[in-house]
């Protein structure tokens, strides 16, 4: 049962990670509070997950990685709503829901489902991993290609050397709005390609993707990813700050797409 509750705590904290990508977009707390409700919910069902299991085993759940995954995304959970009790920072959960979310899926991946039923769902479900991903790369290559030109700008106009040809360039604040536009479209595609990926390889090879360097730097940038934009929404970074994490958010992309050359047998049918 306790794969049950978990699971179910999974689906529930899920809310959490709709909000935050809503968020992201329309800076509108207005489903704040059905995603703190629903994540109050799966904070219980968490715990009942972690009590059945040591019931069911006999011993802490801490006794690999995904038993300590799991018992990490409850520690957090709890602690946020004693913090939220206390002071009220909806901001916080745009940054922990999504953490809580994915950490808590990955401790349920330990218990393998059964395999593909048809290979064209199968199928159908890489391609969606697979577009997905590739839709948030060129969004946040736009965004890198948009920063360059943003820091190039910023550069003349602060030595007082424009030179004719920077005219042609965008000036800074409609540049300052591609590159938000740009990196926010790419973080919720990431985000649905992170989600997919780990749910398919997971039902595809089993517990033996945790093994695998190239899935977890993967999931590495995702979480880089979502740190700026949680920088950008809580701290305000703007301008030349995002324009340099925009392009060091496509650096660890174009080397997660390297990593994964040699995943193709894996990854693809």
């Amino acid at each position: 049962m306790s794969v049950f509750w978990l699971r179910s705590a999974a689906a529930l904290y899920s809310c959490g990670l709709l909000y935050a990508l809503f968020y992201v977009f329309r800076k509108s707390t207005r489903l704040f509070p059905l995603a703190l409700t629903a994540f109050g919910i799966g904070t219980v069902l968490h715990l009942v997950s972690i009590i059945e299991l040591r019931a069911e085993t006999g011993h802490l759940p801490l006794n690999n990685f995904y038993e300590t995954s799991s018992t990490c995304a409850f520690l957090i959970a709890v602690l946020f709503l004693v913090a939220y009790s206390y002071f009220h920072i909806s901001i916080f959960g745009v940054c922990l829901f999504p953490i809580v979310f994915f950490m808590t899926l990955i401790g349920a991946t330990e218990f393998p489902v059964s395999s593909w039923s048809n290979p064209e769902i199968r199928n159908a479900w890489l391609v969606v991993h697979v577009a997905t991903v590739l839709i948030g790369y060129a969004a946040l290559t736009l965004a890198a290609v948009a920063s360059v030109y943003y820091l190039l700008q910023e550069r003349q106009l602060k030595s007082k050397n424009v030179a004719p040809s920077s005219n042609r360039l965008p000036p800074l604040a409609t540049l300052d709005r591609v590159i938000t536009l740009a990196m926010n479209t790419g973080f919720v595609f990431i985000t649905i390609g992170a989600l997919s990926g780990v749910v398919w390889v997971s039902t595809e090879i089993g517990r033996r993707w945790v093994l695998d360097l190239g899935i977890w730097f993967f999931l590495f940038t995702w979480a880089f990813y979502l740190a700026m934009i949680f920088l950008r929404l809580s701290a305000g970074w703007r301008g030349r700050r995002m324009a340099w994490l925009a392009v060091s958010v496509l650096s660890c992309s174009i080397i997660t797409w390297v990593a994964h050359v040699g995943l193709r047998t894996v990854w693809l049918p």
